[in-house]
């Protein structure tokens, strides 16, 4: 049979007075007060009802993500320090960029500690070698893949090398690959490969989270969820804010 009837369209029915009294057109009214609740009210208020839901989830995504890019910009810089900047990763190699105390480029290498090459010992000599040369005092890791490998990397060349006084810190790599791939980072390094430039602004980074991440367009530092599901000129603005 039909379903049973929603107990609204006994409300909406009451509403306008209408009851079958057994008179000819009660039947008809009857009817059209049920459609009236399930063709025309019903559909409107819970339409109306999703986007009110939708809007206050997408403020709440936008919020986060602003607060999330408000912490990152303002975290604490290391300051003017010579830096061993590692973009860890396992087949491809750890990434080395040494930046001097102005965030200058002074040299880059690559060196494969983790599987498959385990080149251990070598990565040490080679990471001490430049820590000597340059006078570097710290070592930023990006979080990325192969992290916590290359923070043990750091910690036993710290063991081994006490006499170098390093200090390790890993930091978040948020961006750092739309920055290799910018415009920017092309025109300041066209001979890098694009790769060692990540290394470089992991290493910047620490010296100055703020000066080196507003060179990238805030909705790439992806430390926001739903970025791309929500109203992109809210996000922008907020966003363009928080850097403001």
């Amino acid at each position: 049979g039909s379903p049973p009837p929603d107990p609204c369209e006994g409300m909406t029915a009451q509403r306008f007075g209408i009851r079958d009294a057994g008179r000819p057109a009660d039947r008809w009214l009857l009817d059209s007060a049920r459609l009236a609740w399930r063709a025309k009210i019903f559909p409107h208020l819970e339409l109306e009802s999703m986007s009110r839901l939708r809007e206050a989830a997408e403020t709440e995504a936008i919020r986060v993500f602003a607060h999330n890019l408000h912490d990152l910009l303002l975290a604490a810089p290391a300051g003017p320090r010579p830096t061993i900047g590692l973009d860890p990763g396992l087949r491809t190699g750890v990434k080395v960029a040494v930046v001097d105390a102005t965030g200058k480029l002074l040299d880059t290498a690559v060196i494969y500690p983790h599987v498959p090459r385990n080149e251990w010992d070598k990565s040490i000599a080679l990471l001490a070698q430049l820590a000597r040369t340059h006078r570097v005092e710290l070592i930023s890791i990006g979080n990325g893949t192969a992290s916590r490998e290359t923070d043990k990397l750091a910690a036993d060349l710290m063991q081994r090398h006490p006499e170098l006084k390093l200090t390790k810190l890993v930091v978040s790599e948020a961006g750092a690959s739309v920055y290799s791939a910018s415009e920017l980072a092309a025109n300041e390094f066209p001979e890098l490969d694009v790769t060692l430039r990540g290394a470089v602004s992991i290493g910047r980074r620490l010296q100055d989270p703020l000066a080196e991440l507003v060179k990238i367009d805030p909705k790439s530092i992806g430390v926001g969820q739903y970025q791309h599901d929500v109203s992109q000129t809210q996000l922008a603005r907020t966003l363009g804010n928080v850097v403001e």
